[in-house]
Formats: structure tokens, sequence, C-alpha cells
């Protein structure tokens, strides 16, 4: 054989070799790494009572709380009129009549946007207080289409909760589900309507929980935030909306995200079911949220308080102060407390604490666990409200204690004695009302109204209900000696 045709022959032996090199690959190489990632799909989602089997287990299918959820999660559409109206200068007039009007829009009607669960067959809608604020119109807009007129029934800014009601029966609804009972980790649908794409549902598991993000602000400091964090997509329109389990249960209500842009970056909050539970029942029953309160300044026990404070670090809430008279007062918590439980929760943050007194209403008795010098305690307490008694306080209430806005309290014998006074009514806490408006500080001790002698926070109620000049001369002093006067308009 020629040196030409052995040089033909080992170039078609090589490409022969090579085809088949390259089909095994594919046949042999290619089909064992197919079965490898088929196998780990196998082993993530099997029923492992049945490895042979490839489906994704019953508990992790999404569609059976969609369907329970979805018919019930309402779009909210609402209105706003301008506030005040713009009038137009006599140049501005002339500029119009050439030009046109730049500001026709100005005194135009606003729109929005947000959502709402169905809690109840009769038309009772949990939604945010952010989507249904000032509006001067609401309407809701079914699943099915169906649309209604809604009227607002109540509001609470402090956890960003409001009541509305359309006239229907027989509506589907959302069930409450138990948010002391969510797991870290779990799986949650967010439904909703974001950018107006009605009946959104996005899936994620629960992130952290008692968040605390600062985005409630409100003017006597009794802001409630202690959110259940989700990384399931929420956007602007998704307020008031779903956060449910995965067997359809309401377990939060989607309030905020998480953003540098205003779109979602990643985690979104949701208010508790259970402190919604809570507020929604306050708003149909009395008008108004009814918040019972402890009388406690706290902190998160953190090592490196237990080192300042030279106490050993432990779980729990650290009690920085205690308000004279208060409930926690009353119940013998002192100053340097660490409270680990509240009938029987688990305590371990200040938002945690807050969002659990929150739950109850002045009067109500709850179980403090606490540890003073490494002992640890339990007491009874029963919770007051912000005027510092036990009354359920009605929506339409005009006492005197509501009027003033402020939480009265006997003056000690120690301060008595310092200041050189015979008696008083000291200021403890202020909240909305007249003493704040006036400019009255926490720590003011009235001493008269009107030159009538004050000796007891009784005598400003009864100097007060018998006031009908239409204005009040106070006079007092604070702890540092400094005497003052206030006019206040009665």
């Amino acid at each position: 054989m020629s040196l030409k045709k052995l040089g033909m022959l080992a170039v078609v032996s090589s490409i022969f070799g090579g085809i088949v090199a390259l089909v095994g690959y594919q046949y042999f190489v290619k089909k064992n790494e197919f079965t490898s990632i088929e196998s780990m799909q196998r082993a993530s989602f099997a029923n492992f009572s049945d490895t042979s089997a490839i489906a994704v287990p019953a508990g992790l299918n999404f569609i059976h709380a969609a369907e329970l959820t979805t018919p019930a999660v309402v779009h909210i559409k609402t209105t706003y009129m301008p506030e005040t109206t713009r009038p137009k200068t006599r140049d501005e007039e002339l500029f119009r009549y050439f030009y046109g009007d730049p500001y026709e829009n100005y005194n135009q009607p606003r729109e929005a946007s947000g959502s709402g669960v169905i809690v109840t067959g009769g038309g009772y809608i949990v939604t945010n207080n952010h989507v249904v604020d000032k509006a001067s119109k609401i309407q809701v807009v079914l699943n099915d289409k169906r649309t209604y007129d809604a009227k607002l029934i109540g509001t609470d800014p402090t956890t960003d909760l409001a009541l509305i009601k359309i006239e229907g029966e027989n509506l589907p609804f959302v069930v409450y589900g138990n948010s002391d009972q969510v797991r870290i980790g779990e799986w949650v649908l967010a439904v909703g309507n974001p950018f107006n794409l009605t009946s959104t549902v996005t899936a994620g598991i629960i992130s952290a929980k008692t968040r605390s993000i600062n985005i409630l602000r409100d003017k006597d400091n009794m802001a409630i935030e202690s959110f259940l964090q989700t990384d399931a997509v929420v956007n602007p329109g998704n307020s008031g909306g779903a956060l449910v389990n995965l067997r359809g249960e309401l377990i939060g209500i989607n309030t905020a995200i998480a953003s540098p842009t205003g779109a979602y970056a990643g985690y979104s909050f949701a208010v508790p079911v259970s402190l919604v539970k809570k507020v929604i029942d306050d708003i149909m029953n009395y008008g108004q949220v009814q918040r019972g309160l402890l009388g406690v300044v706290i902190q998160d026990m953190t090592p490196a308080l237990a080192k300042e404070k030279t106490i050993d670090f432990i779980s729990g809430v650290y009690v920085s102060a205690v308000n004279q008279g208060s409930a926690a007062d009353l119940g013998g918590i002192k100053e340097g407390d660490i409270v680990t439980k509240i009938n029987d929760i688990n305590i371990g943050a200040t938002t945690q604490l807050q969002e659990v007194v929150a739950r109850y209403r002045p009067g109500d008795k709850l179980k403090v666990k606490y540890v003073r010098k490494g002992k640890e305690l339990e007491t009874s307490v029963t919770l007051k409200n912000k005027l510092g008694d036990m009354a359920i306080v009605a929506k339409d209430d005009n006492s005197v204690k509501t009027k003033l806005g402020a939480d009265l309290q006997p003056v000690s014998g120690g301060e008595m004695s310092v200041l050189e006074i015979s008696g008083g009514a000291k200021v403890a806490k202020l909240f909305s009302g007249k003493l704040k408006e006036a400019g009255v500080r926490e720590g003011f001790i009235i001493t008269s109204i009107d030159k009538k002698p004050v000796s007891s926070p009784e005598d400003v109620v009864r100097i007060l209900e018998s006031t009908t000049n239409g204005g009040i001369l106070m006079e007092g002093i604070y702890p540092n000696g400094k005497k003052e006067f206030y006019g206040i308009g009665w």
C-alpha cells in the first residue's frame, strides 16, 4: 500500500473514532448527567414513603391556599378630594386666557388603590389605615368583578389597620389563623392587587418575626410594630392584602416593604393576625381601639446591657423604669427586672412585649414572669387605659380626663416637702388633648385652676366639670421648682 493511501486511511480512522467517541459521550456521559439531576429532584421532592415517586408533597402545594383566598381578597379604589381650593390671581387669569391653565388639575380628585381582606360573610373588610385614610370615597371590587361602595367603620393609625364594610350576604371570607404558631422558614402566600394587577398570588417564607422597621409614627408614642417579615413579593397595591399559610388561613395583613426604590427589593412586612383580630374586634364593639397599658419603659436585653447593669445575661426585656401607679407598679414590678413571659408566651424583644400587651384591654389581667437578681418571680397585673384607670373608653367620650389628655396622679409626700406645696395633681403621662396643646409637659403638678386650690386629681375633675366660661387659668409647678401658668380653652 502506498504511503498516500496509508495517510488517507489514518485520517478516515481518526474521523470515525471521533464520531464514535462523541456518540458514546452523548449516550453514556450525558445520559448519566440527566439521570443525576433527575435523582436530585427525586431526593428533593419525593414523598419519602414512596421513593420511586417524583411529586411535590401535598403540604407544599400552593393551589389549595390560593383557591381559598383569592375570592375573599378585594381591590380597594379610593378617591381623594383636594383639601384646599387654590385661588387664581388676576395675572393667572390672563395667562390662562391666552395659554391655558397650568393648574387645571390642581383641584381635581385624586385616585389611589390597595387591597383588603373580607373577614365576615356580612361584608366586613380589613385593610391598612394608609389605604383609606382621608378618602372621600371608597370602592371595593371583588375577585368576580362585583363592585360595591364601602363605608369606613374605624381606623387605628397605631397599627396601620382599618375596617370598612360593604353591604352583602354570604360573601367569601378568609378564616383567621394563629400568627403565634407561625415558624420562621414556613411557606406563606401574599395575595393582593399590586400595580392594579388584580388577584395576584406570590409565595415566600417567613423570614423573621416581631420585626420593627420604624415606619409607623404616632404622636402619643403608642405605635405597635411587631411585623412578620417575609420574602413573598409585595408591591404598591398589595397594602391591606392577605398573608396566608398553606391552609389558606389569614396570618397577617401585608403593610410595608423594605425598599430603596419604592418597589419590591426582597422583603415585605405584615401585621400579625393576633393583633389584627383584637383591633378589628375593638372597632366593631367599641368604635375605637382599647389599649391596655403595662406602664413600663423597656429595653431589649443584650449582652452589652447585661454588662452595664452587672447582671447575668438572659433572654427577655429589661425594665428601665416603672410609671408610678401603673399596672406594673401595682403588680410589684420594679426597675431592673427582666420580663421573660406574659401569659406563658416567651418574651424576647420589646416589640414582642408591646404586641402581646396590645392584644388586651383595660381591666384585663395578665400573668407576668420576670427575673430579679437571678430569681424567677411571677405576678398578676391588671392593665390600665391611657388615662390611668381600668375603664373602657367610649368613642365619643368627652370626659375631663379625655379632654385633658393626661394621666393624673397624686403628689407624693416627698415631692410636697421638697416643693413646699400642700398637694396637687401630677401629670404623670401626656396624650393628645388640651394640656399637650397648651404646652404642658409631663411632670407638671397642677396646684390651682382659676384660683381654686387643687389637692388631688379628683379636684381637677370636680373643678373642670363645673367650668362653663370657655377658658381656664391653670397654675402649677415643675419638679425643678419652676412655677408656670397656662391659659387653656375649655
